[in-house]
């Protein structure tokens, strides 16, 4: 657990400070923190956290880049410059609450915005201009951390379960810990007093389609609380339509993305039903969610007595119930990652502050159990101020 969450003044050594941003696969906009990350690993404390939205057109911009078309170099080159402009921003207003300087932060642990994933094909594109942030803000910036993973045959991705299992592993309890951003992932954690090896995957689409839909026809980001998809009726026939993608039961390790999870894969799906009222939809793609899940656990986590659930899927009240609806036979109990004393939309920044404390100390960050590598390796590229 993360110790003196929120946010704390307790004074912190200049090499123990690190700064983590995170922009996911939901576009919206990039989460960041600044903590204080032991040499350790453990015992982080949070001295800061800030959330910068990202505007229309950034948004637009990033989405565009998710498929091909004409002069994608040089989209893709404008839109990194745009988005580190709001990195900057964010590493600024963190500085700011914290009231520390730049050169007292070890590092920044930058993720990049995911828009092409495809391991199977040998490589992960997450957009980013760190030189360039290096130099707006005068920290060394770690970044391009999925690359180093595929090299060596992995998938990249997850690469939180290792942080996870650091501060929401129990010593005598199983726990799953479930990221739901645009993609859900698991990491499976057993017992620390166990000889298991910590596991995850990526399970299949957590808000990507959800975010997606309610765009498409209420023009919001996301369906607050769910309660859109609560108003509405899930369509048996249109679940099992959609669980019947070949992803579902591939086995770990595995991850995925936009590249297979889209609006135009959802539309082919819905040409096999007579047209459903959209909040039906809405409401059966939050089942397919919590159950894609649900599945997941209980094929690969039988014995997990509690789910710890984190990203902005934490915050959709609709979706949370359907996955304990879904648990509930093998009581097992889902809570929120706040009740380990980390607030959901907070781990994924603290992850790759702790990622990037792992590059600085010269230490693996990946897990091969959990991506399929050949081995530990060190994670990411260090741009320096």
């Amino acid at each position: 657990m993360l110790a003196d969450l929120p946010s704390t003044t307790s004074p912190a050594t200049p090499s123990s400070l690190y700064i983590g941003l995170m922009s996911g696969t939901s576009l919206d906009g990039v989460d960041g923190v600044l903590t204080t990350v032991p040499s350790e690993g453990l015992g982080m404390r949070t001295r800061a956290s800030a959330y910068v939205p990202f505007p229309e057109q950034l948004q637009h911009d990033l989405m565009a880049l998710q498929a091909r078309g004409d002069n994608e170099l040089e989209r893709e080159a404008l839109a990194a410059n745009a988005l580190v402009g709001h990195y900057a921003q964010c590493i600024a207003e963190l500085l700011r609450q914290a009231g520390v300087t730049a050169t007292e932060v070890r590092a920044a642990g930058v993720h990049g915005q995911t828009i092409r994933h495809r391991p199977e094909l040998g490589y992960t594109r997450q957009t980013n201009n760190p030189a360039l942030l290096a130099e707006l803000c005068g920290i060394d910036v770690i970044a391009d951390f999925r690359s180093r993973d595929i090299a060596a045959g992995g998938q990249g991705a997850p690469l939180v379960p290792a942080f996870h299992q650091a501060v929401f592993g129990s010593e005598q309890q199983a726990r799953v810990a479930v990221n739901i951003g645009g993609i859900s992932n698991i990491s499976i954690l057993p017992a620390t007093s166990s000889s298991l090896p910590t596991c995850g995957f990526d399970t299949g689409p957590g808000n990507v389609l959800l975010d997606a839909w309610i765009e498409r026809h209420h023009h919001h980001r996301f369906d607050h609380d769910g309660a859109w998809g609560a108003s509405g009726e899930i369509h048996a026939g249109l679940l099992q339509r959609l669980r019947s993608d070949d992803y579902f039961a591939l086995p770990p390790p595995k991850s995925t993305g936009r590249d297979l999870f889209h609006m135009h894969w959802l539309d082919t799906c819905l040409q096999d039903f007579a047209p459903l009222a959209p909040a039906d939809v809405q409401a059966t793609l939050t089942a397919l969610t919590a159950g894609t899940i649900a599945d997941a656990i209980l094929s690969h986590a039988p014995a997990t007595s509690a789910v710890y659930v984190c990203g902005g899927g934490a915050y959709n009240g609709f979706l949370l119930r359907l996955l304990q609806q879904a648990l509930a036979q093998q009581h097992i109990s889902v809570h929120s990652t706040a009740l380990l004393g980390v607030p959901p939309n907070q781990v994924e920044a603290l992850a790759f502050a702790w990622l990037a404390q792992r590059f600085c100390q010269h230490l693996p960050g990946n897990l091969p159990a959990v991506t399929g590598a050949r081995g530990l390796r060190v994670l990411g590229a260090l741009y320096p101020a």
